[in-house]
């Protein structure tokens, strides 16, 4: 049995910046960006053409918003803007260690995450109690360039785990998006109904179903 878990509101609990604009802009400032008065305004705008459900990296977001006020700024500045202004303070959720543990004694495991900026998955590890050792695939939206629910995130850790979709147990906090495994025919578990606590308990029970 392969199993893949969403990342953040799942396994981990991160601070997130209150106004991201705002806190953007401080980091665009800080390294010699010409922030644009109305850059909050820019900020909520769409700029870059994407297929649905395709990931835009915010630093290309971001990039194409102070082009479309006029300013020009190289992007190693905005990429180092971006990530300073997500730099997360990581809470470990209680009962993630063991449930991925658990999981483990089942096959081979993965995360699953949306996550539009670069750098940040890695740092969550390094924060974390878990280790991205730990796990046999790690995609991220941002990686891949398709955010969940598109089928094409979930096939995405699928081949990392060397599985079928609709032979993957997705464990996730959100239907809309980590539920989008259903319909490629596999399994979504709804922390929210099967706390990490229990995850262990249901994925024997299902072991125990799919090897009778």
């Amino acid at each position: 049995m392969a199993v893949s878990f969403d990342l953040f509101g799942t396994l981990v609990d991160v601070e997130r910046p209150t106004d991201p604009a705002v806190t953007v802009a401080a980091e665009l400032r800080s390294r010699g960006v010409t922030v644009p008065d109305d850059f909050a305004a820019a900020y909520r705008e769409s700029h870059v053409d994407a297929p649905d459900g395709a990931e835009v990296p915010l630093p290309a977001h971001v990039g194409a918003a102070l082009r479309s006020r006029g300013v020009t700024a190289a992007d190693n500045a905005v990429r180092r803007a971006v990530v300073a202004a997500f730099d997360p303070a990581v809470q470990t959720r209680d009962g993630a260690v063991a449930a991925v543990a658990a999981a483990r004694d089942h096959g081979p495991v993965g995360v699953l995450s949306n996550c539009s900026v670069p750098e940040l998955v890695g740092r969550t590890f390094v924060r974390s109690e878990l280790s991205h050792r730990e796990f046999d695939s790690v995609v991220t939206s941002v990686g891949c360039g398709w955010r969940k629910p598109a089928a094409a995130a979930f096939e995405t850790v699928a081949d990392g785990l060397s599985v079928a979709p609709e032979a993957l147990v997705h464990v996730g906090d959100s239907p809309a998006t980590d539920g989008g495994i259903e319909r490629l025919g596999g399994t979504f578990v709804d922390v929210r109904e099967v706390p990490l606590a229990e995850l262990p308990a249901w994925l024997a029970h299902r072991a125990d179903g799919v090897d009778a």
